[in-house]
């Protein structure tokens, strides 16, 4: 049996096992980061919410979901029904695509490639298609305008993600997350892991984060005082339930890249405790966590606020900070912390 295990189809086999696994594993996490997304919005405004089906409405995600498979499909006149249906799958199967190469621990992921940053850029910023061949294909203007909101939205906060993003491949000399992560594990525990020689860039990196995956306050493409829910104003059952799926499993995967890169992936905050993957779970909860507090408490921006916070504030200060880290790593700045690869600190 073993044996079978080595040859190409025995690969094939893992590969397709490890694949649903991780598949169960986001659309388990999706299912519960809504149900959490709602109970704290909920608790901020004193209310109960979800808390009838199921024990303390943990089966209301599920009913919402069997609620929105058996509805009926509507097409809207003069639609481009070829777009229109996979505008949601496009949007969900890159969402789920960037995961492939997010590691859990040492050994738990799918594909372990050297590029791993880069392809996870790549995938993420292919997600917007999905929004404006969806906003295109529903032969609407509400939705064709949420989606060139989206669009613009998108590049201009990508631009700060991936400069910021740059500054912790300078510091790191690896582009793959678990040089990442093991160049973050050092004598001084919580306290060198990149946070806070990248500081700044960790409040940055949170709100572009924000504004990539449409979240309050800049949820600006589907603001239904504007636009009436936007791009996805037309669209109805499992297409629908395709794009919230997508774009939730969106944030959680922006959570992950926040504790790979700034918060020690999975390594262990308290000195002597076993490093693991619950450890980059849990991290991971806490910053959805965070997520979730924004969107309650934060009201939203203005379409020309965001703009300008992204062009005018984020994308030069984040330059500044590229340009600082790359001199900081080059002449071994404040005892070689932003230049880890190269001391061996």
């Amino acid at each position: 049996m073993a044996e079978f295990f080595t040859t190409n189809l025995g690969v094939f086999v893992i590969i397709l096992g490890q694949c649903l696994l991780m598949a169960v594993f986001l659309l388990l996490s999706a299912y519960f980061i809504l149900y959490a997304d709602r109970k704290i919005w909920a608790a901020v405004q004193m209310r109960r919410g979800p808390n009838v089906v199921g024990a303390f409405g943990l089966l209301q995600s599920l009913a919402d979901m069997l609620k929105l498979v058996l509805k009926e499909i509507i097409v809207p006149a003069g639609a481009d029904k070829a777009v229109f249906f996979i505008a949601p799958v496009v949007s969900f199967a890159l969402a789920m695509l960037a995961w492939a190469v997010i590691p859990f621990n040492e050994s738990w992921l799918i594909s372990n490639i050297n590029v791993a940053i880069l392809f996870v850029f790549a995938v993420s910023s292919l997600e917007v298609y999905g929004v404006i061949m969806g906003g295109w294909a529903s032969n609407s203007k509400y939705p064709f305008l949420g989606s060139l909101r989206s669009a613009a939205q998108m590049i201009s906060y990508e631009v700060s993600i991936g400069l910021i993003i740059i500054g912790v491949i300078i510091s790191a000399g690896s582009m793959n997350f678990g040089q990442i992560v093991a160049s973050q594990d050092t004598a001084y525990g919580f306290f060198g892991w990149y946070w806070l020689p990248h500081l700044p860039m960790v409040f940055l990196f949170f709100i572009s984060a924000l504004a990539e995956t449409n979240r309050p306050p800049f949820d600006l493409p589907e603001a239904e005082s504007e636009l009436v829910a936007g791009y996805q104003v037309e669209y109805s059952s499992t297409p629908f339930l395709l794009f919230m799926a997508g774009e939730y499993i969106a944030i959680f995967l922006m959570c992950a890249l926040t504790t790979l890169l700034f918060f020690g992936g999975w390594l262990s905050p308290i000195p002597g405790v076993t490093d693991g993957a619950l450890w980059m779970v849990a991290k991971m909860g806490f910053f959805f966590f965070l997520f979730a507090m924004v969107k309650a408490i934060v009201p939203r921006f203005r379409y020309d606020q965001l703009m300008r916070l992204g062009w005018k504030v984020f994308l030069p200060f984040s330059l500044v900070w590229v340009v600082f880290v790359a001199f900081a790593a080059k002449f071994g700045w404040i005892g070689g912390i932003y230049a880890r690869w190269a001391v061996g600190v």
